[in-house]
């Protein structure tokens, strides 16, 4: 899952980096409010860590401008300030939850699972389509019960097209979840990874074909 980070405290934000990517997690690091804004508006973010003490603005004005424009992005505040009042106002303003400096990453990498499990997201942790289970926490796949390795950007795009099985997914859509802004990118990179999933699934025969819809994305069906 993809995961935009506002932080300016670069050592910190270089292990959260490090630390969820242990998780499962992508992300794209900031530093500031306005390149947080800018990355927000590019990008579709499954999930927003916002730290409040930011250089060039607060994040609670971040954070009520972001659902002023009807972004419904869920957010986890990660801040020192312990006082209930600021934990209060920054709920208030529209996060999601909230943690405090210093935290456990096991815990910061479970509050966004729990997050994306809510019922405003697709489905929840553990996925289902015909013979094939993915669990998004542990990041397995399993075909008839028996688990089968799946590289990480494989996996990803699997999980999206699981996510919306039926449903034709985008090249954006695609692009925006599985690659991050600071990513490099070959231009048929996503080409690439679909194609060896849709080479792999049958051969752990799986029950699901990929489907290649010309100039529009990719269509999972069982």
């Amino acid at each position: 899952m993809r995961i935009l980070l506002i932080e300016d405290h670069r050592r910190l934000a270089d292990a959260i980096v490090a630390g969820l990517a242990k998780e499962g997690f992508g992300l794209d690091a900031f530093g500031t409010a306005e390149e947080g804004e800018a990355a927000a508006r590019t990008a579709a973010y499954d999930a927003i860590i916002l730290d409040l003490g930011l250089p060039d603005r607060d994040g609670i004005g971040w954070l009520k401008a972001l659902r002023v424009a009807g972004n419904p992005t869920p957010v986890l505040i990660l801040t020192a300030r312990d006082a209930v009042e600021a934990r209060v106002c920054g709920l208030d303003a529209g996060a999601d939850d909230y943690l405090l400096k210093p935290f456990a990453m096991k815990e910061l990498a479970a509050r966004l699972r729990a997050l994306l499990r809510r019922p405003e997201g697709v489905l929840g942790a553990v996925l289902k389509v015909g013979n094939v289970e993915l669990d998004s926490n542990s990041r397995t796949v399993s075909v008839n019960g028996h688990p089968k390795p799946i590289p990480r950007r494989e996996l990803d795009v699997l999980e999206l097209l699981m996510r919306r099985a039926g449903q034709v997914v985008s090249r954006a859509v695609l692009e925006d979840k599985v690659y991050g802004l600071s990513d490099t990118v070959l231009p048929n990179a996503l080409e690439a990874a679909v194609s060896r999933l849709r080479k792999r699934l049958p051969h752990a025969e799986s029950g699901m074909s990929i489907h290649a819809m010309r100039g529009v994305g990719y269509l999972l069906t069982e």
